[in-house]
């Protein structure tokens, strides 16, 4: 009878992390279409029957600065000016630059499951989307790495005030590799070295009546 109970509870448990998994589509962004496999110094090593180098021997993924040479369309234009007006201060390279470093560490925290980093980063609305998942994960046992090796867009999308409340939308095209593994260590999601291309349009949000120069995140979607 307790087998039965327990090959129940199993079932059910992989029936909620389905349905999570299903949900965080929209959190944690599509793939494009345009995997690839990433040869990574552990794969060349194999080949060539060395050890793998220590990792502080690996050079870091270059993360390009934005380019804001290019023009925005206009109703961004106007939002930004909007929000400048509001805080005098608002620099958008250097928001660019906070934003792509958030985009990171929040994968990061919710791959690790570091639900201090979330929350400190995340409005409570996605903050309970991301808990939720890591909850499902953990019951089952599972664990999952991810890496972002690249961000290659950061595009302002949208921006507007509301009240004191700046608000704004960047679409990121960035290359990760994604892997879960149950409590084994077997893979049952993704790959440890397929670089795959993922698209996440993400909204900060600020009270630029606030002495906290913090963003928060308060919105993912994926592009229609």
């Amino acid at each position: 009878m307790s087998e039965g109970l327990a090959y129940i509870d199993i079932l059910f448990f992989a029936m909620v992390a389905g349905f999570i998994l299903y949900r965080l589509h929209g959190v944690l962004g599509r793939r494009t279409g345009n995997e690839k496999r990433r040869i990574t110094p552990i794969d060349r090593a194999a080949e060539a029957g060395k050890a793998a180098p220590a990792p502080e021997e690996q050079p870091a993924a270059a993360q390009p600065l934005p380019d804001l040479s290019a023009s925005l369309p206009r109703p961004v234009e106007t939002g930004l000016a909007a929000i400048r007006l509001a805080d005098p201060s608002f620099d958008l390279a250097h928001f660019l630059d906070g934003a792509r470093k958030a985009f990171e560490m929040i994968l990061k925290a919710y791959a690790e499951g570091d639900r201090e980093t979330l929350q400190f980063l995340c409005a409570p609305d996605v903050y309970a989307a991301f808990e939720r998942a890591i909850a499902g994960r953990e019951r089952l046992g599972h664990t999952m790495e991810v890496e972002v090796v690249a961000i290659r867009r950061a595009d302002v999308v949208e921006a507007r005030m509301e009240g004191s409340r700046a608000r704004i939308t960047v679409h990121f095209v960035s290359e990760q590799t994604r892997v879960e593994r149950d409590a084994g260590g077997r893979v049952v999601d993704g790959h440890p070295t397929e670089v795959i291309e993922v698209e996440d349009i993400w909204t900060f949000e600020r009270d630029v009546r606030s002495e906290d120069p913090n963003w928060k995140l308060v919105e993912t979607r994926v592009p229609a």
